[in-house]
């Protein structure tokens, strides 16, 4: 009863944000932008339309109606993921389209090297905690308080005019060459374009994952029933494996969901300063042409996506942690 009251409560959460965040996704695209859509776009495209040519923009857009009645065929559309289409970037074409095929992109890059520095990170926490102030310990420490204080743009430009420009190892533009290779070699050239904006956001985010690991460690370490468990006679390595480091991820998970929101918006500067074709880049292409219709889905998804993190957090502490049912 107590995991289906929580259970419950966590989607009736997560359903109350999510029409929130759709609201104010309407007022933002709608409401609180400088200057009205139509006239936006029609300042865009550089030509030169009438008055009757704009009224009919306006009407073909459902803006001609009042805020009420536009705010509920939103809502229709967002809850069916009808973002429309795109006026500014690629006229015409269907926003969904060009989102998922952008995401794709972003979503190997996002998740291969969130995975990786969560496992770096938290293996090195684990055993910096348990052999602290060792030699791993110091160097890993070192380490990562700089990547955790450098920005991820600083730490690709880096990584370019070492790798890119000095060494000529890989390719800093695009997804893959301009002529596209097949089999085999068409993901060796995958790889080789995405092994920087992967390098850059895995160690970007290594140190705080390692941070937060060895903290809760030690905290872990200095608790009674690790004491006993000792006191008992157990071997070191299963005090470690079936006692510290159990309790120890519980705030790493909480972690992993707050870090999704920073690293998806970490990936936008990652894209932007090597060029790869991901939504983040999707994101300031919009941005600069005041295409709404694209910047209201690439916020919209992005925030859903956060949204999902934290839930799937949520139920995983849950469930290690059954006090978190009951309270």
């Amino acid at each position: 009863m107590g995991t289906a009251k929580y259970l419950l409560g966590k989607l009736g959460q997560l359903f109350i944000t999510l029409l929130l965040v759709l609201s104010l996704a309407f007022l933002l695209f709608r409401v609180w932008q400088p200057g009205d859509p139509v006239t936006t776009y029609a300042k865009a495209t550089g030509a030169h339309f009438s008055a009757e040519q704009l009224d009919a923009i306006r009407h073909e857009w459902g803006l001609d109606v009042p805020l009420p009645q536009q705010y509920v065929t939103y809502m229709k559309q967002m809850l069916t993921f009808n973002f429309g289409v795109s006026t500014i970037l690629s006229p015409g074409t269907d926003v969904s389209s060009m989102f998922w095929t952008r995401m794709a992109k972003s979503a190997i890059l996002i998740t291969t090297a969130t995975l990786a520095s969560i496992a770096i990170g938290v293996l090195l926490g684990i055993y910096g905690g348990w052999k602290r102030k060792g030699a791993v310990d110091q160097g890993s420490m070192g380490t990562s308080m700089v990547l955790y204080a450098m920005p991820e743009f600083v730490l690709g430009m880096i990584f370019i005019l070492i790798f890119a420009v000095g060494l000529h190892w890989f390719p800093v533009n695009r997804y893959e060459s301009a002529i596209p290779a097949t089999g085999l070699a068409h993901w060796g050239d995958v790889i080789s374009h995405m092994a920087l904006p992967w390098l850059t956001l895995t160690l970007a985010y290594v140190g705080e994952f390692y941070l937060v690991m060895r903290s809760s460690l030690l905290d872990v370490l200095g608790e009674e029933y690790i004491a006993l468990a000792r006191a008992k006679g157990v071997r070191e390595k299963y005090v470690l494996r079936k006692h510290a480091v159990p309790n120890a991820l519980l705030p790493t998970i909480t972690l992993v969901a707050l870090s999704f929101g920073f690293i998806l918006s970490g990936v936008i500067t990652v894209e932007l300063v090597f060029s790869y074709p991901g939504v983040g880049k999707l994101s300031v292409e919009a941005l600069d042409a005041r295409d709404f219709a694209v910047l209201q889905a690439t916020f919209i998804i992005s925030v859903l996506a956060v949204l999902l993190a934290n839930f799937s957090a949520d139920l995983t502490y849950a469930y290690l942690d059954p006090r978190v049912r009951r309270a």
